[in-house]
């Protein structure tokens, strides 16, 4: 694709894009607006460097592309902001957001569509990498028979081993989401099929026995994990990552404590997963 408004360079051949040449701060005009869509469905991640941007300008960029989203588990972070997620790590954590493989709250019925993280403190020292997976090249890059027999196979997605008494507030009688999706989904805009089981909510396939849905999965997970379906973004003062949570896993290193890591993230609402054939 050609960006008239914009550079566009490539992270990987496969995977994630530097925007170049846009001010968030001074808002999109439609033809920006069109090229920034057109990129992320091309290239699945988006990065962005040297926005100053404050709150209520992350979250205009965020409802260009649709209703913000609220964690169903996130404690209150920002007073009159509950689209804004914190996110933080310091000397006195105990564990962070995001450090294993996973697609953003894939419990909720209605999956994010995507997440926009903006970091304003990263470690002084380098560390605090985000991992960025490519599930369109995970189910393509099966063999076909693994591919055949995961058609029409649907696992839970389950928030309450994730989200209980993880961010230190008070949750007893919560109920978190727990949903079935589809094992391949297929990208409501691209038409295009993916791979759509992570470790962090996936909990079981259906139809399978047990033993045989511990099997499939973990060797979906460790498939999942190839490096030749990732790109990594080292992150700057004031970057921006924003990526596809439809057809996208990502997983954030934790190797710099005790430094401190601080950013806010929006999250804009998905529809239902679905497969066609």
């Amino acid at each position: 694709m050609s960006y008239e408004t914009m550079e566009v360079r490539k992270v990987t051949p496969s995977i994630g894009a530097e925007i170049r040449g846009v001010d968030l701060a001074k808002g999109l005009s439609n033809q920006q607006f069109d090229a920034i869509h057109r990129a992320l469905l091309e290239n699945l991640v988006i990065f962005f460097r040297d926005q100053v941007i404050d709150v209520d300008q992350h979250k205009d960029f965020g409802r260009r592309f649709g209703r913000l989203h609220i964690h169903p588990a996130a404690p209150k972070g920002l007073e009159q902001h509950p689209e804004i997620l914190v996110i933080k790590a310091d000397e006195n954590s105990k564990r962070v957001a995001g450090e294993e493989w996973h697609s953003d709250v894939s419990c909720d019925p209605e999956p994010p569509m995507g997440s926009i993280l903006h970091l304003t403190t990263v470690p002084p020292d380098g560390g605090g990498d985000t991992m960025f997976a490519n599930m369109y090249q995970a189910y393509e890059t099966l063999s076909e028979p693994v591919r055949k027999m995961l058609q029409g196979l649907t696992a839970l997605h389950d928030g309450e081993h994730v989200f209980r008494g993880r961010y230190g507030i008070k949750d007893a009688g919560k109920v978190f989401p727990r949903s079935e999706h589809p094992v391949i989904r297929t990208h409501p805009v691209t038409g295009r099929k993916l791979l759509f089981v992570n470790r962090g909510f996936t909990t079981r396939i259906v139809q399978l026995q047990r033993h045989e849905s511990i099997a499939i999965l973990e060797m979906l997970y460790r498939h999942i994990e190839t490096p030749e379906l990732h790109c990594r973004f080292k992150w700057e003062k004031n970057s921006i990552a924003f990526w596809d949570n439809r057809c996208v896993q990502h997983h954030a290193l934790w190797d710099y404590y005790p430094a401190k890591r601080y950013g806010h993230r929006v999250t804009i609402c998905g529809d239902k997963p679905f497969y066609r054939a």
